[in-house]
């Protein structure tokens, strides 16, 4: 998996959220609600779609109870009109690894794993109290082998 280093701009959102863990995965229920809203909103800056995690206590990799706040979104260029049924968000400027991900999401626990115990803690980084994201472009497929995204993990210098 190839991983960059990226000062990410501050990105301007429209969404939805709801709240959950990983035991708790509404991911599915999220999406369902976001898709057939998102051609209500105006001014999006391009089509890639962001499935984003915000952590209301520490991060941790290694507690699927912990409860966190998942967007589903698309970026746009400002909030002068939001629909009644979605929401803005705003992800602050930052320093991001970036993996590029192939495969289904079946194999998001093994990808995960690998981030944040074998990559993070063999580099200069730890993680940033920031969104973490996936960009999901044009060659994401749901569930499909040859899907491919693109993992933001917010990191800062150690």
């Amino acid at each position: 998996m190839t991983v960059r280093i990226e000062n990410l701009p501050q990105k301007k959102l429209i969404g939805k959220r709801l709240t959950m863990s990983l035991t708790n995965n509404r991911t599915g229920e999220l999406w369902k609600s976001f898709m057939p809203v998102r051609h209500t909103i105006n001014n999006i800056t391009g089509t890639d779609l962001f499935s984003i995690q915000i952590f209301k206590d520490a991060f941790t990799y290694d507690n699927p109870d912990a409860v966190f706040e998942k967007w589903a979104a698309i970026a746009v260029a400002d909030f002068a009109m939001v629909p009644a049924e979605l929401e803005p968000l705003i992800i602050p400027a930052g320093l991001y690894a970036v993996f590029l991900f192939q495969g289904s999401s079946a194999q998001g626990d093994k990808v995960f794993n690998y981030i944040f115990n074998t990559w993070l803690p063999s580099t200069e980084y730890n993680i940033d109290d920031r969104p973490h994201f996936e960009l999901l472009g044009k060659n994401y497929k749901n569930n499909d082998p040859a899907s491919e995204e693109e993992i933001w993990i917010p990191i800062k210098r150690k």
